[in-house]
């Protein structure tokens, strides 16, 4: 697997995908970009020695450069009916991750959202067993210590009215032959409003921060592994 992008510099890749009912705005996989991963990485540069492209990039999974990256981000999975993934699209994440890249999926909630994902992922990895993970497990610690999953509310969540489902965060992810993490499932919980919302004064500096951890955890686990 390739890790660079440009020169030696990693870049960050977000998944465009088509969702089945292709009914939100310009995408659900367009939710807080590019606000969310350019603060994202500004913090990235700000906080660890990992050299970056400072933009970040769209490609769809059936674009054969994702074999170039070693991590996708892929949100909003739990909208519009799911994502409508092709079949080259599903052989090529497949192959992708077998290789040795890294899936992280961020932004999605609540027991319809969780239905929806399984089902569209079930295709891709029908045999696999999906592993929740504890807060021992080594991306937690790959580059700060965090205590396992955490929840990190979306910015119209703040003030209360958090449904039942979308109240405990969890981590899932389905492991390759010899253990290591190929898919990252962040649920319920929103990295991507933590970054997004850096510089909102509405938005709790603490959940910011708790986003910035995480992803450089994810990310450095991603890139070491």
């Amino acid at each position: 697997m390739n890790t660079s992008a440009a020169g030696d510099a990693f870049t960050f890749i977000r998944i465009r995908f088509d969702s089945i009912d292709r009914g939100w705005g310009s995408g659900a996989w367009s939710h807080d970009y590019p606000d969310a991963e350019i603060n994202f990485l500004r913090g990235v540069t700000r906080l660890t020695t990992i050299h970056f492209d400072a933009e970040p990039a769209l490609l769809r999974l059936d674009d054969d450069r994702i074999f170039e990256f070693p991590f996708l981000y892929l949100v909003e999975i739990g909208r519009d009916g799911g994502p409508d993934f092709t079949e080259k699209e599903v052989l090529n994440l497949q192959e992708y991750l077998l290789r040795g890249g890294f899936l992280l999926i961020d932004d999605f909630k609540g027991s319809a959202g969780w239905q929806v994902f399984r089902q569209a992922f079930q295709e891709i990895f029908p045999d696999s067993q999906w592993v929740k993970l504890d807060p021992d497990h080594p991306v937690f610690h790959s580059f700060y210590d965090i205590d396992g999953a955490q929840r990190i509310p979306g910015i119209y969540f703040l003030n209360g009215n958090v449904p039942l489902d979308h109240q405990n965060p969890e981590n899932w992810g389905i492991l390759d032959e010899d253990g290591r993490l190929m898919i990252l499932v962040n649920w319920n919980s929103d990295m991507g409003d933590g970054w997004e919302h850096t510089y909102d004064a509405i938005y709790p500096t603490e959940y910011a921060n708790l986003a910035y951890q995480l992803g450089i955890n994810y990310l450095v686990y991603a890139l070491t592994h």
